[in-house]
């Protein structure tokens, strides 16, 4: 029971630096958060030092996450998915739809208002992305393509190409994002059209 404890809260840096590495925020940026100094964020997430309480109460709330899935607590049989939004300091709202680190990873996003002419920030990442809008128009910068999505439609595009999502001066966006590592890829599949 004791190596059980042990290796739950060794498998908790490295979920922590995940987490972080997810929402783009930098260790001081966290630290802001949460009241927890940069350096101890930092042995925290290397694993070399284990957290407290008082440590995992504000890294779970910043985070979005419960403290059970901070520590990957095994499951009680409830297979409710606990949607806690997480507001990011742009205006939009992320809501996790998965409830467990690795694989693919759902989510909702609630985009504001945009400007036609705001200036997009491009990033980079390993993994694989698909987008499906459900309402609102979806402006998605992929490489050298500038594309305007709307409810129903999806895309789908390897993130090591430079992408960025915003809303259109037409109004706030909602859509579901399926991100996964490289190589994991999601897929919809149709029935095969019937003869007439």
């Amino acid at each position: 029971m004791i190596n059980d404890i042990h290796h739950t809260l060794d498998a908790v840096g490295p979920r922590l630096k995940r987490l972080r590495l997810r929402r783009d925020i930098t260790l001081t940026d966290l630290a802001e958060q949460t009241g927890i100094s940069a350096s101890t964020l930092s042995r925290l997430e290397a694993g070399l030092r284990r957290p407290t309480l008082e440590q995992l109460l504000p890294l779970a709330r910043v985070h979005g996450v419960t403290l059970d899935e901070l520590v990957d607590a095994p499951p009680t049989g409830d297979p409710r998915v606990n949607l806690r939004p997480v507001a990011c300091a742009d205006g939009s709202v992320v809501l996790p739809l998965t409830r467990r680190p690795g694989g693919i990873q759902a989510y909702k996003f609630i985009l504001p208002t945009g400007a036609d002419e705001q200036e997009p920030q491009l990033r980079t990442h390993e993994g694989y992305d698909w987008a499906y809008v459900l309402n609102g128009t979806l402006r998605l910068v992929l490489g050298e393509h500038d594309l305007i999505l709307k409810p129903g439609e999806a895309a789908e595009f390897d993130t090591r190409t430079p992408h960025w999502f915003g809303a259109t001066s037409a109004g706030p966006v909602e859509y579901l994002s399926l991100i996964g590592k490289q190589g994991q890829r999601a897929h919809v599949r149709a029935a095969p059209k019937l003869d007439e």
